[in-house]
């Protein structure tokens, strides 16, 4: 593994391994114990194959977060510790809201991973991805958590073609009393942009055993603290004025990665002294228009009633409020956000069924980009603004200024009046535009969405030996159904129902799916050979039938090794934004790509791209050939002379509806417990990847025109288009590989030593078009640990170092690359037997080294804390 280490960060690590434990923890510390090496390595998984199977045997790579990694864990969180995981990436666009990845094609909404509380599903419904984890468990709550890299479309179907995480919570039978915990911290420390601040947590859990069939339990955190800072001022239109030789600061058209108001829709091409410039609104810095002030309050209640062991019957209620900021293909402040969720679950050793609904509202949240721009047209329209720009430029350069201090003069001019950051008209027109719910002229996101969601899952083979029938004891059959709905009520901006009055629920937006699959597997030669067989089967609305089938096998040669080789395929369906958008933003309406939605347009637009090189060409034509003493009449027949010699770069859009992305996916690998008692853990996996039918967007414009003959004309001016962004499906083929490799070595005294590396490589495209997603994955990551729950008198200590390669990042907000980063998380626990105390003093990133995991996102430093936990 050291060999791995870059050179410049060996230095680094070797100085903070050779520090003081730096940290604390907060769960309870067991003593040394040499028996645990055996009782990890016993453990058990559900989340591979639906059902209870040995840890070592899983047929499929699964990682898990077991007690005793999470009280060893030098992260603030549970969730925090996920990133530490072999074959999982974690980027972060808020400190409140993390988004796991794996095996590549990330992005800050992946609807490609699905992540489940207790077998539940924990997504926002509209978003169809979880908020980070505002409607998860605590820590005080937390038992275990199990990562499935790689598809688990054919057992779960819920669109997890890139991967899964369950989280196991405490049952209040096994775990009764009281637990308190205070996190309280500082970040921003030597951050330009704030200064530092405070972080807060505050956690309680109650669980009781009422009698021998009924217990509850309930929870609650509240967290308060200041968000990263999101502050890149690179521009991303650096060449929008390159043929009048305007870069850097001198270029009218500028277009920071963290300023907004300033985009592609918000230019004009100005026709000033013979010569045409594309010329931006001002706009504003991301920090100008969001609050970044943190606040989750969230809380879970459940009751459980047990018929008798094995048997069990429980309802549990969860709830959150939040604000914080996300990122789509803009960045939002969530501010208000309410998320609640019921669900039931019903627990035997023949049946397992659940049925769950959850609520969300947006609350008063709002979009960054519109603020900014609305706030510009608020004050001043666009014609007027480029009217006076107009006028000042030429009364500059009349007056004797060059052409880019007269630029500087004109916007100067045009932008009097302008509400500047931190004024009450500047916080007035701010909070007007966060009430209107329309993106032309305000920016509020106001979305109300329900999932409804039942599914069950009968252990045949069970039943079967429990109602007398002989059935081999290595044969299992499993079979299970599901039913899902997402239930939007339309807003009239972001959502609209485009069969109103064919729904039984009355106006609302509706769209669903039905899915089964059935599950055979056996265990042959003295169960040296097991193998399972899964065909899953799927119905969405507006698709047909799919079906995803799963194939596994693993050889365990003796007790402690397995080979283990699965195939897989899976379908992921159009989420409901991506299926059903309908959204004006920024004098460009995206719609989405289903064909009831969006009826017409693919077959009348024209690429974008294609557009934006059309009138680039016109552009370097009409500066090449005006005189600066031009008169009107001949600067009309010099434009058209433009558009005729450049019309053939305008291309037609070649996109059509929306069709269900698609991957296969084959793995091997190789888990054993080695050296005597089995003191070191290998794990090894590789796996081979194709993607077909990536859900992307594409711009295409609509002439207002049914001529074709006027086809270039109409394109060549912003007003005589219908401007779109269209919801579709890359044409581009696309393969991937990787592999991981993950080490795990107890060592004499309770130490416990680990190493994982990850290797993943998009391997090529084919009939590459551009619109797949950007992979936005580290060709290499790896992660070191060490840690020993009672090193020394109750003194306890965990430490992790993570190093990522650099990679390039494309995603809907800007592209390019992201640097290689790496971090130092640390604690030191303490812990009081009576009465039963425990301090965590802990630092994640701890040399705080600022770093951001995507571009467009927050620069994210050092979070510095002391966590306190009390139990009875």
């Amino acid at each position: 593994m050291s060999m791995l280490l870059p050179n410049r960060a060996r230095p680094a690590l070797l100085a903070a391994v050779a520090l003081p434990a730096m940290a604390a923890h907060s769960q309870t510390v067991a003593p040394a114990d040499t028996t645990r090496k055996k009782v990890d390595l016993e453990e058990v998984v559900i989340s591979a194959s639906k059902v209870e199977e040995s840890f070592l045997q899983s047929p499929v790579t699964v990682e898990k977060l077991n007690a005793r990694a999470l009280r060893l864990t030098p992260t603030p969180s549970f969730f925090d510790a996920i990133e530490h995981l072999k074959g999982v990436q974690v980027i972060t666009p808020s400190l409140a809201f993390k988004v796991i990845n794996a095996r590549g094609f990330t992005n800050t909404t992946n609807v490609r991973f699905a992540q489940l509380v207790d077998g539940v599903d924990n997504q926002a419904p509209h978003i169809s991805g979880p908020i980070g984890n505002v409607l998860g468990p605590t820590d005080l709550d937390i038992i275990s958590v199990e990562i499935v890299p790689g598809t688990a479309a054919a057992p779960y179907g819920l669109n997890a073609i890139n991967g899964l995480a369950n989280f196991r919570t405490k049952n209040p039978f096994d775990s009764q009393g009281l637990s308190v915990q205070q996190k309280t911290g500082i970040n921003h420390v030597n951050d330009a942009n704030t200064g530092a601040k405070i972080f807060s947590e505050t956690s309680l859990r109650y669980a009781k055993v009422l009698s021998t069939k009924l217990a509850f339990k309930v929870n609650g955190s509240y967290l308060r603290g200041y968000d990263w800072v999101a502050n890149d001022q690179t521009d991303i239109n650096p060449n929008g004025n390159a043929n009048t030789g305007l870069f850097g600061a001198e270029n009218p058209a500028r277009d920071p990665v963290n300023g907004y108001g300033n985009e592609s829709s918000d230019r004009s091409t100005l026709n000033l002294g013979g010569k045409n410039y594309q010329v931006a609104r001002t706009g504003y810095a991301e920090k100008d228009v969001v609050d970044y002030h943190l606040r989750t309050l969230k809380g879970d209640a459940a009751l459980h009633y047990r018929f008798r062991p094995g048997t069990e019957l429980a309802y549990t209620y969860r709830v959150a409020s939040f604000d914080n900021v996300y990122q789509r293909s803009n960045r939002f402040q969530l501010q208000d956000y309410r998320l609640q969720q019921h669900a039931l679950s019903l627990t035997t050793p023949v049946v397992q069924a659940r049925a769950y609904f959850t609520q969300e509202n947006t609350g008063q949240s709002y979009n960054l980009r519109s603020a900014a721009e609305n706030i510009d047209r608020s004050y001043k329209p666009d014609a007027t603004w480029n009217r006076d720009y107009t006028t000042a430029w030429n009364a500059a350069t009349q007056a004797g200024q060059p052409i880019a201090q007269a630029h500087a003069t004109a916007r100067a001019a045009a932008d009097f009046g302008r509400p500047q950051p931190g004024t009450p008209a500047f916080q007035n027109s701010l909070s007007t535009v966060q009430g209107i719910n329309n993106w032309d002229v305000g920016a509020a996101l106001r979305v109300r969405a329900d999932l409804l969601h039942a599914e069950g899952q009968v252990n045949l083979a069970e039943a079967l030996r429990r109602g007398g029938h002989r059935l081999p004891a290595a044969l299992d059959v499993l079979a299970g159904a599901d039913h899902r709905t997402y239930i939007v009520v339309p807003d009239g901006n972001y959502f609209i129902n485009p069969e109103k009055g064919k729904d039984p629920l009355g106006d609302n937006l509706t769209y669903s799916k039905t899915g089964g699959f059935v599950q055979a597997g056996a265990r042959l030669l003295k169960e040296k050979i097991r193998l399972t067989a899964t065909l899953r089967a799927d119905k969405n609305d507006y698709f047909d039938l799919k079906f995803n089938p799963r194939f596994t096998a693993v050889y365990s040669p003796g007790q402690q090794a397995n080979f283990r080789v699965s195939y897989q395929s899976g379908y992921r369906f159009p989420s409901l934004f991506e299926g059903f958008s309908n959204v004006n933003s920024g004098q460009v309406k995206r719609i989405g790509g289903l064909r009831v939605m969006s009826d017409g347009v693919f077959e009348n637009s024209y690429l974008r791209t294609s557009i934006d090189a059309f009138g680039a060409a016109n552009t370097a034509y009409i500066n090449a050939n005006t005189p600066a003493n031009a008169t009107a009449t001949q600067k009309l027949a010099i434009q058209n002379q433009a558009i005729a010699q450049n019309k053939g770069l305008l291309v037609k859009n070649p996109y059509t509806y929306l069709k269900p992305e698609h991957i296969n996916s084959l793995e091997v690998g190789y888990k054993a417990a080695l050296l005597p008692k089995g003191r070191l853990l290998v794990d090894v996996d590789f796996y081979y990847n194709t993607y077909r039918d990536f859900i992307a967007q594409v711009e295409a414009y609509v002439p207002k025109t049914l001529n074709p003959d006027s086809t270039a004309i109409y394109l060549n001016a912003k007003s005589t288009q219908n401007r779109y962004r269209l919801w579709t499906n890359a044409q581009s083929k696309v393969y991937n590989y990787g592999g991981s490799v993950g080490l795990r070595y107890e060592l004499p005294g309770g130490y416990l030593a680990g190493a994982n590396t990850t290797y993943t490589r998009l391997d090529r495209t084919e009939s590459g078009d551009g619109l797949e997603d950007g992979f936005n994955t580290p060709r290499w990551a790896y992660n070191l640990s060490l840690g020993n729950e009672n090193a020394y008198r109750n003194f306890g200590f965990g430490l992790n170092y993570r190093w990522q390669q650099g990679y390039y990042s494309q995603t809907f907000l800007v592209n390019g690359n992201v640097a290689a980063y790496h971090t130092l998380d640390a604690q030191l626990s303490y812990t009081v037997p009576a009465p039963n105390l425990r301090f965590k003093l802990g630092a994640s990133n701890a040399l705080n080294n600022y770093y951001v995991s995507y571009l467009g996102g927050p620069s994210v430093g050092g979070l510095y804390y002391l966590a306190i936990t009390y139990s009875m």
